[in-house]
């Protein structure tokens, strides 16, 4: 099937603010591979929305009076098959942004990003790319020397750990070190798409959906 014949790429809105939203909503229907499949208030009614539309991608603010993304971000990566979520933020360096990151988002964005990169964004993370930036993964990464993980914790991610092939643990130790596919790729060696493809097979062994979770298990492994 070529690209024009795809289907589109369904995207529900989730943001408190009625001017964001109109402004999402107006970039989206300009894109001819894209369908804005609805739009939400507030994370319970997202939720809902959610349910009733099966988006492939979410825009979802972070802060909102009633439930607030964070919470409703935790609710949907409990779904068996949750849609991608890009989280909208006004600052890259929020804590909230961490622990959106953290807890599955296959992204960010901030609320002023040029409508292109919008489009972009919501392109790549549907087809399972992410966008997180570099800062915020490398902010990411140097706070997970100071998170003690619990016994559990560490025992899942050695199992998991376990399931990698050298190279890939090679791959994935590369990418908890903050490393981008470029550099991994000078640094062992491989082609940019063997690194993109290593990525993704490590994604799925260690139950990740995006780099800062897979820093998360190695560094819970004790392989950091």
């Amino acid at each position: 099937m070529n690209e024009s014949a795809a289907s589109p790429v369904r995207v529900v809105i989730i943001d408190d603010d009625a001017l964001v939203r109109a402004a999402l909503a107006m970039i989206l229907r300009a894109d001819a591979t894209i369908e804005l499949a609805g739009e939400a208030d507030d994370g319970q009614p997202g939720l809902e929305l959610i349910s009733r539309v099966a988006p492939d991608v979410v825009l979802m603010d972070i802060r909102m009076p009633r439930l607030d993304g964070l919470e409703a971000l935790a609710r949907l990566m409990e779904r068996p098959t949750p849609p991608k979520v890009i989280v909208l933020t006004t600052f890259d360096a929020d804590d909230h942004v961490l622990r959106a990151l953290r807890g599955g988002a296959s992204g960010f964005l901030l609320k002023h990003t040029p409508p292109a990169q919008i489009v972009q964004a919501v392109h790549k993370v549907a087809a399972g790319e992410h966008m997180l930036s570099p800062t915020v993964t490398a902010q990411l990464i140097a706070g997970l020397g100071t998170d003690e993980p619990e016994p559990q914790r560490v025992l899942d991610a050695q199992a998991l750990a376990q399931t990698l092939t050298t190279r890939e643990r090679d791959v994935a130790i590369a990418v908890s070190a903050g490393k981008v596919n470029a550099e991994i790729a000078e640094e062992l060696y491989l082609s940019m798409a063997t690194v993109k493809a290593h990525v993704s097979r490590i994604m799925i062994k260690l139950q990740a959906t995006n780099r800062v979770q897979i820093a998360n298990r190695i560094h819970d492994a004790g392989l950091l």
